[in-house]
């Protein structure tokens, strides 16, 4: 089994750890000219951005040739993922890729603009996160189906969030409006777990017009030095199961 995954806190390569298999990088098969990958299981395991997939998770899906009787795809998300399981479906259909599976499970997120650090990290024995890896484990394990119906409602909802979310949320300009603070010491980690390689540190940091919105250089910062005007804490998370080190071989 092989399973391909794209993470920033450490939430999805926690889930992707416990499916378990071969462990692949998106951001790490993404500098591959070509990405072949044949398996008697592939999945994919990465967050709701915006009520659908990261722009590089849309990309991987476009750009690698996946050969498998079994394609699952698990997501990881905060407050609801709404017709994210639809826009799987549909980039499956757009792939030749038949979906056999697709869950999620909640855990904290970590959109700053969004919800409050804190209060997600004080509420995540709430959710029950290991319950439901159990479940998603046992039914990947036995090769269960679970397929995606769209119906009128997921495309007008889909419609909606593209017009009202995604075009103001998923940005590759994003990065540019942080605010580096003069606590940053110009060690070079946020470049190190940017899965985009949009961030270079020289006597500041640089940031480009690639991000992925996913926040990893927000998270990770050793000084919690890197803010954004609308963030509402300055409250930061990692998985307390996920090191530095883990990010970095996964992103850099």
């Amino acid at each position: 089994m092989t399973v391909c995954y794209f993470t920033a806190s450490g939430n999805c390569l926690y889930v992707a750890r416990k499916i378990g298999g071969t462990l692949l990088s998106i951001p790490q098969l993404m500098k591959q000219d070509r990405i072949e990958i044949e398996d008697e299981a592939v999945g994919i395991v990465c967050p709701v951005y915006a009520v659908e997939m990261p722009m590089m998770v849309k990309e991987f899906l476009e750009k690698a040739k996946i050969t498998t009787p079994y394609f699952f795809f698990i997501y990881t998300y905060g407050m609801g993922y709404a017709a994210a399981f639809a826009h799987v479906e549909l980039s499956c259909q757009k792939a030749g890729i038949k979906l056999s599976y697709i869950n999620a499970v909640q855990m904290v997120d970590n959109y700053l603009p969004g919800f409050e650090m804190q209060h997600q990290i004080d509420t995540l024995p709430k959710k029950n996160v290991e319950g439901k890896l159990q479940i998603i484990c046992d039914d990947i394990s036995n090769r269960r189906e679970k397929s995606v119906k769209i119906t009128a409602a997921d495309r007008a909802q889909m419609a909606m969030y593209k017009n009202m979310l995604a075009k103001r949320i998923l940005r590759k300009d994003t990065a540019k409006s942080y605010i580096v603070n003069d606590d940053c010491i110009r060690c070079g980690i946020c470049a190190k777990v940017c899965p985009a390689n949009n961030i270079t540190v020289s006597d500041k940091v640089n940031f480009g017009d690639r991000c992925e919105v996913c926040h990893a250089c927000l998270h990770n910062c050793p000084k919690n030095a890197i803010h954004m005007k609308s963030e509402k804490s300055s409250v930061r998370f990692r998985n307390e199961h996920i090191t530095l080190k883990d990010i970095i071989d996964s992103n850099e």
